[in-house]
């Protein structure tokens, strides 16, 4: 049979009833010397699949008798309605061919996280990966389609960088023909400069952190979408923000009710997330919350942790943005607000339901010799951004940005347990294979 008459197996159950050609790869499979019973995956959907010995022949039936999990397989033959099929139809199978035969698949029910990444090569195949990176890909496509609607110019940043930009600790260091550079930690330094050329910019791009952390929301390598403008100040940024995500969660909404489904996910919580208004809040607001609902004294000037951003977001049911941390524990490039001195001009997004920080961003300085003074503290040469400051030197406007952690926006959008399984092939701490 030619290539063009196959169709997915989605197609073949909205077409119903009638003769269809199909291919794929065994989801599940059993029998008896008489019947044989497939269901049969693709990227679309399963359908039951049953081959009859008396129709296909002896020879032909023992082929299909021996066939394992993963097998691929090529099926012509009837489809019709019958509600005791796994997605509600079936297709009585007129002759079939095998592509790709299978041993036998190392992956079964109720096998250990770790064995499942360590064999995420294969696991990728399971529905539940095959869902959330359909997912995925919808939420990459709704950052581009919200910012260019927005009339946002995408501009990608170099991946080796010669500077640390949110941390010296956390940076991967990269032999570059003798000498020593980085892997990006973020687009940010390039992006204020591309501003004053373009001036509103976006990117989706892959982030590198080498962070000594073992916890279910840390990956090494991630991807982040970030943002830049100029003439914004940090009352505008955090409202942009607040309409990516909720742009997002409509998309997602719009496109996926099925896989949603299929993870178990609250699609009414999600409704609730993509129509709400989400508040913002100061650093002194929030510890004055976490005092008097939740007894918990959070001394100023430490960063709130896991715990207490958890606290936050569930007090308000939504996300909630907390701007004005202490300026001391901020990166260099976030300014003192000058009407809330100790505050930095800068902002979390922290989502509900344990997910916690989503979006990070600030407004950013203008101001050189802070930021010399700030970068010594750190024990930081300021010779090696004397480029980054020359944006100040040069016709500099107010301007600010923010980034997304793409895989916590998947993880909390999906309902994922662990972040890890927000991307296709994850590195951590522990973890650089497959």
């Amino acid at each position: 049979m030619a290539d063009k008459e196959f169709i997915s197996i989605q197609e073949a159950i909205d077409k119903g009833e009638g003769k269809v050609a199909i291919r794929g790869w065994i989801y599940r499979e059993r029998g008896s010397s008489k019947i044989k019973f497939i269901v049969m995956r693709d990227e679309t959907n399963i359908i039951q699949c049953v081959i009859e010995k008396s129709k296909v022949g002896d020879e032909k039936f023992d082929v299909a008798d021996k066939l394992q999990i993963e097998a691929s397989m090529k099926i012509h033959g009837t489809i019709k309605e019958d509600k005791r099929a796994p997605t509600g139809y079936e297709i009585n199978v007129d002759d079939f061919e095998v592509v790709g035969p299978c041993d036998t698949f190392p992956i079964s029910k109720d096998q250990s996280p770790e064995f499942l990444l360590d064999n995420r090569h294969l696991w990728i195949r399971s529905r539940k990966m095959v869902a959330t990176m359909k997912i995925r890909s919808t939420i990459i496509g709704a950052i581009h389609k919200f910012f260019r609607e927005k009339g946002y110019i995408e501009f990608d940043p170099p991946i080796f960088q010669p500077t640390q930009s949110e941390g010296g600790s956390t940076v991967f260091k990269v032999d570059y023909f003798g000498d020593t550079t980085y892997l990006a930690q973020t687009w940010q330094f390039y992006a204020e400069a591309a501003i004053f050329a373009l001036g509103k910019i976006y990117d989706v791009s892959p982030t590198f952190r080498a962070e000594r952390s073992k916890t279910s929301r840390h990956l090494t390598e991630f991807w982040m979408a970030e943002m830049e403008a100029a003439w914004m100040n940090l009352h505008s940024v955090t409202e942009i923000a607040k309409e990516e995500i909720r742009f997002i969660i409509k998309e997602v909404l719009k496109h996926h009710q099925k896989e949603l489904e299929l993870l178990k996910r609250d699609t009414k919580i999600l409704e609730h997330y993509a129509e709400a208004e989400y508040p913002t809040i100061t650093y002194k607001e929030a510890l004055k919350i976490l005092k008097e609902k939740y007894n918990m004294d959070v001394q100023w000037g430490k960063d709130l942790r896991t715990i207490e951003e958890e606290k936050l977001a569930d007090h308000f049911k939504v996300p909630v943005v907390v701007t004005h941390y202490p300026v001391e524990t901020m990166a260099f490039y976030k300014p003192e607000d000058p009407k809330e001195p100790g505050t930095a001009l800068c902002f979390d997004m922290i989502a509900p339901e344990g997910y916690c920080e989503i979006v990070g961003g600030s407004q950013r300085s203008t101001d050189v010799e802070d930021m010399i003074k700030r970068l010594k503290a750190m024990g930081e040469d300021p010779k090696n951004y004397e480029w980054y400051f020359d944006l100040r030197k040069y016709g500099s406007v107010p301007h600010s940005g923010y980034g997304v952690g793409v895989e916590r926006v998947i993880a909390w959008i999906c309902g994922l347990e662990n972040i890890k399984d927000a991307i296709g092939f994850p590195r951590t701490m522990l973890r650089k294979t497959p």
